[in-house]
């Protein structure tokens, strides 16, 4: 069965780095695109980073371009997100989900989609 769990969230102070980890068991990363989206009180979903395992193609919109950086250790079978420049605004729920079909554009212009697998969420807080 897939499942994919995030870790790494936690409080930081405007301007710092956070990187979180979404971790896949039950199946192997290569040929998947894995998403990280976030949802903050209120607001709706979005996606912030997506990556394609096999050929490395990501995607990000422009909320977050030059400040998140997506990767993937498939030895590990983990994709990280690294987030710098933190916004009190970044403050959300991060969520990872692994799709074996889906494009990058797709996944995370799509963040309500039934994926494959959704993982459970990190909560991210940029506070001072």
């Amino acid at each position: 069965q897939l499942h994919v769990v995030e870790s790494g969230g936690g409080l930081v102070q405007p301007g710092g780095s956070l990187r979180l980890s979404c971790a896949a068991s039950g199946f192997t990363l290569d040929h998947y695109t894995i998403g990280w989206f976030r949802q903050a009180p209120g607001k709706e979903r979005e996606g912030v980073s997506c990556i394609r395992t096999d050929d490395g193609s990501t995607y990000y919109p422009d909320s977050v371009k030059g400040r998140f950086t997506i990767s993937r250790d498939n030895a590990k079978n983990t994709v990280y997100l690294q987030m710098n420049s933190l916004k009190p605004e970044d403050t959300a729920d991060y969520y990872c989900a692994a799709d074996r079909r889906s494009t990058v554009q797709a996944m995370c212009g799509n963040p309500y989609f039934g994926y494959d697998s959704w993982g459970q969420g990190t909560q991210v807080t940029v506070s001072s």
